[in-house]
């Protein structure tokens, strides 16, 4: 692509969003901006474009309320793919995971729309890779829960203790993320008291500093001059007593 077109990509891909025309041409013209050209440009076409989509997709979640549950899942699967094409991961796990909660939610009603526990297994598992603890947690917990309602029929049987042991795995993924997030919550206490105990310090006159250096200073050429004035009377005292 010719560094040329962009710019009309970037105005026709737009366009294409705020006339809500969420399909596979417009996924492919945004896919046609982020070709790399150089880097600089790349970056802030990607910024830019990340801006745009999360205040667009605010508007449009709203817009999409009383659609049926089919075309709420449609659109949110666009955006989900269009935030993984930018790179962004916080916005793409997001909706993602309003989807996930939206088909638990509608599935009493429409059966094919049940979550299974390896998708929420698999969610669970990109938002512990990227660090979002609390939601990692609550996708394991309904990882779990899939699991523990389909274990039914004869203790005994392989497919009870293959169950039996995806439950344990399951299980240890979330401990370690809560491990993760208790981590990260003592990091970021840490992190505030040393922050709050730099502003203390910083609030302190500037004078009280050098007053303490003056201070010390000064007790410390006092010491000096007793300790002279007392060899010269040990001096004097001596030669007295000769």
């Amino acid at each position: 692509m010719r560094v040329a077109e962009t710019p009309h990509q970037i105005s026709l891909f737009r366009s294409r969003i705020t006339t809500r025309r969420f399909d596979d041409e417009t996924l492919r013209i945004l896919e046609t901006v982020l070709v790399s050209r150089d880097v600089k440009s790349l970056v802030e076409s990607r910024s830019s474009l990340r801006n745009f989509m999360r205040s667009e997709s605010l508007f449009v979640i709203r817009e999409i309320a009383d659609k049926s549950v089919q075309e709420k899942l449609s659109v949110l699967q666009f955006f989900v793919r269009a935030f993984a094409l930018l790179g962004d991961i916080e916005s793409c796990l997001a909706l993602k995971y309003e989807a996930l909660l939206l088909r638990e939610f509608k599935a009493p009603s429409y059966l094919w729309l049940q979550v299974t526990h390896t998708e929420w297994l698999n969610f669970a598992q990109h938002a512990l890779d990227n660090g979002f603890f609390s939601i990692a947690i609550k996708a394991f917990d309904n990882s779990l829960l899939c699991l523990q309602n389909n274990v039914v029929g004869d203790t005994e049987t392989g497919e009870f203790l293959e169950s039996a042991q995806i439950i344990e795995n399951v299980k240890r993924l979330k401990d370690n993320a809560t491990k993760f997030a208790a981590s990260r919550s003592v990091q970021a206490q840490a992190a505030e008291y040393l922050e709050r105990k730099t502003v203390e310090t910083s609030k302190i006159p500037p004078s009280f500093s050098k007053e303490t250096q003056t201070v010390a200073s000064a007790m410390f050429r006092n010491g000096i001059k007793k300790r002279h004035e007392r060899q010269l009377r040990q001096r004097q005292s001596m030669q007295q007593k000769i």
